[in-house]
């Protein structure tokens, strides 16, 4: 029995468009425990050469108890991509749009960060509408380490 090639099966989840979407859904995205290196290659990949992600006795000489985290790369960690979000509004998504974010603790090689996206607000346009999504990481003793929103902009149901 020859089987047919489907790739609407291969879907985590049915689309949801703008319309569908609720304030206060929340979309945690898998913890990960930042290494050495992971901060290596993000060094190689930004280019930031400042002694306080690469010199461990600099930073030690400036009080820190390791190298801290470059801000972007604990940014990256709230990627909607790295989580189900993307999956559940699929082929309604026009473009990642805005991103705002405040860095208010350190991240060392072992902190563990745990972010959480939650949409805060739905801003409907004719044919689309923003979501605005707070991000939130926190680390492995509940610090608050980033808080921020990203805005997406996704089409609304077809008629």
């Amino acid at each position: 029995m020859a089987d047919t090639f489907d790739p609407e099966q291969h879907r985590y989840f049915e689309v949801r468009w703008f319309d569908d979407l609720k304030v206060g859904e929340e979309y945690p995205i898998p913890a990960r425990t930042v290494t050495d290196a992971h901060f290596s290659a993000f060094q190689v990949v930004s280019g930031d050469n400042h002694p306080i992600h690469y010199d461990i006795e600099y930073c030690k000489a400036q009080g820190h108890d390791g190298l801290l985290a470059h801000g972007f790369q604990v940014l990256a960690a709230s990627a909607a991509g790295a989580g189900l979000f993307p999956h559940v509004i699929g082929e309604s998504l026009i473009g990642f749009i805005e991103q705002s974010s405040r860095f208010l603790k350190g991240v060392i090689p072992g902190d563990t960060l745990y972010p959480k996206l939650v949409i805060t607000e739905l801003v409907p346009q004719n044919t689309t509408g923003v979501v605005v999504i707070a991000s939130t990481i926190h680390n492995q003793r509940g610090e608050l380490v980033l808080d921020g929103i990203q805005k997406y902009l996704l089409k609304k149901k077809p008629a």
